[in-house]
């Protein structure tokens, strides 16, 4: 659900095809498992890990939003095979191809532990939920439905297009980064070709495509 309502800001109502969320969803689990293998708190590390997603999105905004249509598509799903790659050249950071091991709680049992990162997994989704609502009836969803319709008319009527989409990447990537990092918490383990995997990209799309794309509830 975070992954394809994650995606409707960008792909749904703002009409540009990314496929970048497995891009986020493996920065922000690396960020918050890097976090946590330094001794950050893991409720920390998992804002962190959106956070950097977030700041991410927006630089890569600047650059690859200037493309439109398959331009764009290609040039974002690149972007998750440059992130595996350095994931899996950065060894002493990330363990290269190896994985990278989360610390383990501790006299806690597995029924407990899938019990709270159900609730932390639900929370994320209820705050991007919650996200999707103030965008939809705020100047930004206005905007960005302009963009959608006419790109060139929006410009023309004074609607900054590359701040709106840029903001609209960013809102795509920072929930997106902080369920990769509690997704990695969750199974303690994490390896390049795992969290990387195109498919995190792919299935957030289908699902929108499925569900309604722009819509609010469609996503979910």
């Amino acid at each position: 659900s975070v992954l394809a309502m994650s995606w409707n800001f960008i792909g749904g109502m703002t009409g540009y095809p990314s496929f970048a969320s497995a891009a986020f969803f493996g920065l922000g689990a690396y960020a918050g498992a890097v976090a946590q293998t330094s001794g950050m708190p893991m409720g920390l590390a998992w804002g962190f890990a959106g956070l950097v997603a977030f700041v991410f999105a927006g630089l890569l905004g600047l650059a690859l939003l200037r493309l439109r249509g398959h331009y764009f598509a290609i040039a974002s799903l690149v972007v998750a095979e440059v992130l595996r790659e350095i994931a899996n050249s950065a060894t002493d950071l990330t363990g290269g191809g190896m994985g990278l091991n989360l610390p383990v709680a501790r006299d806690v049992s597995i029924q407990a532990q899938a019990t709270f990162f159900f609730y932390a997994m639900l929370t994320l989704a209820a705050l991007n939920f919650s996200a999707t609502l103030v965008t939809a009836h705020s100047r930004l969803g206005f905007g960005l439905r302009c963009i959608q319709q006419n790109e060139s008319a929006a410009d023309m009527i004074g609607v900054n297009t590359t701040l709106y989409k840029t903001a609209a990447f960013m809102l795509s990537a920072v929930f997106v980064g902080a369920s990769g990092a509690i997704y990695a918490s969750w199974v303690n383990y994490i390896e390049p070709s795992d969290v990387f995997d195109v498919l995190f990209s792919v299935k957030a799309i289908v699902m929108v495509l499925l569900g309604g794309a722009g819509s609010l509830f469609g996503p979910l």
